[in-house]
């Protein structure tokens, strides 16, 4: 087994931010390498493809008994076989779960039994063209990417407990700075749609929810969010061809082509496994990562580009989210 590496926190005008040994491109294997989770169950929605099934890879090569939550288990399937066929894997197995339809999120809740120590909040759908509402009647990104998460997390929040340890991970995204939350109007009711503003918006719900997680803390549950990077999956399914190549990231001829700084699935999915699974992490909850370094926090426009936005780590902004969804989610 590998030596862990050691962490450091080193301080920062706001306090101390964590930093790894792990450069930005690093892979899912090589975040995990030397961490045993044999005995331990995680939950990856979105498994099926993407970031979400390297995730999926490397907890299950870590040890750990995986559950690939996704709309449509067929699409599962080959990955099933592809990690059983891995020696030493630990097991993996299929539910269905669809965010966006409350009973589902309900029934994958209730049929869990046991502790539950990862839980990974990777699905996710991004810049619909159009605005769509679910049978609640709320925006389709908003649905899939926070509240049906959030939905998730409080129904299996006995399992977490039960853990002893357990970690939540949410998937957000760089398109949450310039969107904060909006109480007034969430769903697009009034103000005009706009897909990317959706998108970002859900992104910022998403990081409000680790932060207003600090509830969980004397149950042990830590919950972070990150940033995976510029990565070319299913997620932008939605964009049309014009689009793509306005981002740079297709030819004349419709072939995909990556930019320099894009990330590989298993680089991208790095940074959710070792927020999952690494000691280094261990006890640190509420915070925002990207390029396996905890980010710096951002306001408006200011310095180069990434970071965490300020209203995203907002404490009262996410007890105020946690409120608004709890009531939402129990309509």
């Amino acid at each position: 087994m590998t030596t862990i590496p050691r962490v450091e926190r080193r301080s920062e005008n706001a306090g101390s931010r964590l930093t790894t040994p792990f450069q930005s491109h690093a892979t899912a294997a090589e975040v995990i390498d030397g961490v045993d989770l044999t005995g331990r169950r995680a939950v990856v929605t979105g498994g099926a493809s993407g970031i979400g099934a390297e995730t999926v890879r490397a907890l299950a090569v870590a040890g750990a008994e995986v559950t690939v939550a996704v709309r449509r288990p067929a699409l599962a399937e080959t990955l099933v076989q592809e990690v059983a066929d891995l020696a030493g894997a630990g097991p993996v197995r299929v539910a269905p779960l669809d965010l966006a339809d409350l009973s589902s999120v309900d029934s994958f809740a209730r049929a869990w039994q046991g502790p539950l120590d990862i839980l990974v909040a990777n699905a996710g759908i991004m810049a619909l063209p159009a605005r769509t509402v679910t049978d609640a009647g709320w925006e389709m990104q908003l649905a899939t990417n926070f509240l049906g998460h959030f939905a998730l997390v409080t129904g299996v929040h006995d399992s977490l407990r039960e853990a002893g340890s357990a970690r939540i991970v949410v998937v957000s995204s760089g398109a949450h700075l310039k969107v904060p939350f909006d109480f007034d109007d969430p769903h697009f009711e009034t103000r005009p749609y706009d897909p990317w503003v959706a998108y970002g918006q859900s992104k910022s719900a998403d990081v409000l929810l680790t932060v207003g997680a600090r509830r969980w803390a004397a149950d042990k549950i830590t919950a972070n969010a990150l940033n995976p990077g510029f990565i070319l999956t299913n997620l932008q399914r939605h964009l049309d061809d014009d689009t793509m190549r306005a981002f740079g990231v297709m030819d004349g001829d419709g072939n995909l082509t990556p930019l320099p700084y894009y990330k590989t699935p298993a680089q991208g999915a790095a940074m959710s496994v070792l927020l999952a699974a690494s000691p280094l992490v261990d006890g640190v909850t509420g915070r925002y990562f990207e390029d396996n370094q905890e980010a710096r926090t951002v306001q408006g426009d200011e310095g180069p580009p990434g970071g965490v936005a300020a209203h995203a780590l907002d404490p009262k902004a996410a007890d105020r989210l946690w409120e608004y969804a709890a009531a939402a989610v129990r309509l």
